[in-house]
């Protein structure tokens, strides 16, 4: 029998020590509440292609690609070089630039889009689309899927991540759950959530709303349950259903835009939505996002809607969404990353079938999750049935040895153009089996120990 040598945990001195000066400036000692892993936490020091490097020196292959943004590949001398000759001219001017007109006339060339706007983040990005809906119907009230996530203002963080799904109510009648404190009750009575893949729930809400339903937005792809996808008949029914209705639909594009084809999961699906937000892969990690869709629509701007941002289309972001979107068009990089992305699955397909482990893929290629169960779940609360306690066991596994997924069985794996580079498949390969090993001997371990003692026959023995 072979002895399985545990891997050296990778060195955190480095990074102790800045947890422990960030968490006096910084609350859960990082940016953002998603980085927040305790004393877990990773601090960063560089990143070049499909890898990542963090204070310690530790080397990781990139599963993460800073939740999608990075899909050229870190430090990507293409976009990087471009960048810094524009960025040269100055930043920001709060004037528009070549560069900003450049940007929207790609976005508009490569979706379906005739007009569109620059802002900053995604966030951004799908709080001015509500706005500009609720502007153009006249109506308040929008309608989102369970577990999806749109940003973090406040009509985003409706019914979005709870580990507990019972918290969301009856499916038939979901539960407006604000996602945090701070949220006021008025507003998440203008939100109202619908589990995904489910039209006949979204059918008896809009047969009950409807005259009050501005619009739907959707992420096509559930990107926050490891990107379970649609359907079939799903989103064209949803389309059909915001025509009857005269709502419209709002495809929130930011992880599938510009990664599922040139023109988003729009092209891919072959629905074409009302308005759609991008962001992440349009500017390859450079904080570039947009929200754009039909002339009539986004013509309500700049009278009747309010939109602007001092930093919208500055130079450094619409000079990145330019060279990103240009490659894009003028590539066959997305075909690289599906095809990476293919190996990958392929490989993780053979040492769970060898297993005999129940196991679904989701999602594309470019951007998919691994959940061990054996029926494919068709939303957030199908998730909760998987186990995902055996995927974040594994995925915590991984960091150890060497490759970075999200540690959080509800974030899809990332593939990038370089990924296709050296050894990296491989790698991520080896390290997924690594670690399932060692997360299955734990598994075995504690169900051991938790077994009641048997009784020594020779206690009764005289």
């Amino acid at each position: 029998m072979a002895i399985r040598i545990a891997p050296a945990a990778p060195s955190r001195e480095q990074q102790s020590r800045m947890y422990e000066r960030a968490t006096r400036v910084l609350p859960g000692g990082t940016d953002s509440n998603f980085r927040a892993w305790g004393h877990r936490t990773i601090y960063v020091d560089r990143g070049q292609g499909g890898h990542v490097w963090d204070i310690d020196g530790n080397e990781f292959v990139d599963l993460r690609m800073g939740y999608g943004p990075v899909v050229l590949g870190h430090g990507d001398p293409r976009v990087d070089d471009y960048v810094n000759e524009r960025m040269r001219r100055g930043v920001s001017f709060s004037l528009t630039s070549e560069d900003e007109v450049r940007a929207a006339e790609l976005i508009c060339e490569l979706t379906f889009c005739e007009m569109a706007r620059l802002t900053v983040s995604g966030t951004e990005a799908t709080m001015h689309a509500i706005r500009v809906a609720r502007g153009f119907t006249g109506r308040d009230k929008i309608i989102k899927f369970e577990g999806q996530y749109h940003g973090v203002h406040d009509y985003a963080l409706i019914s979005v991540l709870p580990t507990d799904v019972t918290e969301l109510g009856d499916r038939e009648n979901p539960v407006r759950l604000a996602w945090g404190r701070g949220i006021p009750k008025a507003i998440t009575e203008t939100v109202i959530p619908v589990p995904y893949n489910d039209l006949g729930t979204l059918r008896r809400v809009f047969e009950r709303e409807g005259d009050e339903i501005a619009a739907v937005l959707i992420e096509p792809v559930l990107g926050n349950a490891q990107g379970i996808l649609p359907r079939p008949g799903f989103l064209e029914g949803v389309r059909e259903m915001t025509r009857e209705f005269g709502a419209l639909l709002i495809f929130d594009e930011v992880k599938t835009g510009f990664r599922f084809a040139r023109g988003g999961a729009a092209e891919f699906f072959g629905i074409t939505p009302d308005l759609a937000t991008y962001a992440k892969a349009m500017g390859n990690g450079y904080p570039a996002a947009a929200f754009g869709g039909r002339r009539d629509v986004m013509s309500m701007l700049p009278e009747h809607v309010s939109h602007g941002g001092t930093y919208a289309g500055n130079r450094v972001a619409a000079a990145a969404a330019v060279q990103v979107l240009t490659i894009l068009r003028d590539t066959d990089a997305l075909g690289t990353i599906r095809t990476t992305g293919e190996r990958v699955q392929a490989g993780v397909e053979q040492i769970l079938a060898r297993r005999g482990l129940a196991h679904v893929f989701t999602g594309h290629p470019s951007m998919f999750g691994v959940m061990f169960t054996s029926e494919l779940p068709s939303d957030y609360r199908g998730w909760a049935d998987t186990d995902h306690e055996l995927y974040d066991a594994v995925a915590a596994g991984m960091i150890v040895r060497g490759a970075m997924p999200e540690p959080d069985s509800r974030e899809p794996w990332f593939m990038c153009e370089a990924h296709a580079q050296g050894d990296d498949v491989d790698r991520i390969v080896s390290i997924f089996d690594e670690a399932l090993d060692a997360a299955l001997e734990e598994r075995a371990q504690a169900a051991a120990e938790s077994l009641p003692a048997r009784p020594d026959p020779r206690a009764s023995a005289g």
